[in-house]
């Protein structure tokens, strides 16, 4: 059993998500069916990026460094007690990656160090979580990507299955749950655009893992996504939100493709 380790900094989950314990939670073939799900998503939605600088709040889980490395990004992880860059270390050898530990509430970095900033399996897990939103927001220069538990999901359900849940997992945590408009609020007062949600599962993943099948998985949420009930009903979702300035520049340049020379503008 992992021993106990207390942060300085007021928000410590991450030294949790970075435990050996908490890895046996994606151990094995359905743990690495349900990553593959996460690091496809993420990494589509990172596509037209290619490379740059990436901040990973909290992630010393080391869950998505190969594949961000892969694609071409120059990766920094922070944590909220030196015993994240140790367990890191284990998990990335052989990777350039960058560490800082440090308090997630106050990063520091100056605005827009990083051309993305990336937080998975932390949101949930954070009392303050709107000045988290503000930090990651600031840090980045170009958009933001978390993970959270929605509402609209299996998840309206917490207060009578949380029992249930721990019951069948043994080491999972109380989580918050949010609703895509309270985060889309909370997005647009830092000065963000209006987020792409993208569901990973509609069946809870505590039932995938006790199923213990990716096939039979992959089969149940194939037919969800061909018939809507991911998109309407699914959990977690992965949110990407562009700096707004960012991405009026980006309309205005999709836009301007589209007029030819001599055309009138407003008819573009």
């Amino acid at each position: 059993m992992d021993e106990e380790y207390h942060s300085v900094f007021p928000e410590s989950a991450d030294i949790e998500t970075c435990s050996a314990d908490y890895a046996t939670r994606f151990s094995g073939a359905t743990g690495q069916y349900l990553l593959s799900v996460q690091s496809r998503i993420i990494l589509d939605m990172l596509s037209r990026d290619e490379g740059g600088k990436l901040l990973s709040v909290g992630g010393a889980h080391g869950q998505l460094i190969a594949p961000l490395v892969e694609q071409g990004f120059d990766v920094t992880v922070t944590g909220s007690h030196d015993i994240c860059h140790e367990r890191l270390r284990r998990r990335v050898k052989g990777l350039a990656v960058s560490y800082r530990t440090c308090d997630c509430l106050h990063l520091p970095f100056d605005d827009g160090t990083y051309d993305v900033v990336l937080a998975i399996r932390l949101l949930t897990h954070v009392v303050h979580w709107q000045q988290l939103i503000a930090e990651m927001c600031r840090v980045a220069r170009k958009f933001v990507i978390f993970d959270y538990p929605d509402r609209r999901s299996s998840n309206i359900l917490y207060c009578l299955l949380f029992p249930l849940k721990k019951a069948l997992e043994g080491n999972t945590r109380p989580f918050l749950l949010f609703s895509r408009a309270q985060l889309s609020r909370e997005l647009e007062k830092n000065g963000y655009s209006a987020p792409e949600f993208r569901a990973q599962f509609f069946l809870p993943m505590v039932i995938h893992r006790k199923l213990a099948s990716p096939r039979i998985s992959n089969i149940l949420e194939a037919g969800a996504r061909v018939t809507g009930l991911t998109t309407l009903f699914g959990s977690p979702i992965i949110l990407k939100s562009r700096k707004r300035e960012i991405s009026t520049n980006l309309e205005q340049s999709l836009l301007s493709r589209r007029c030819l020379p001599g055309m009138n503008q407003e008819r573009c």
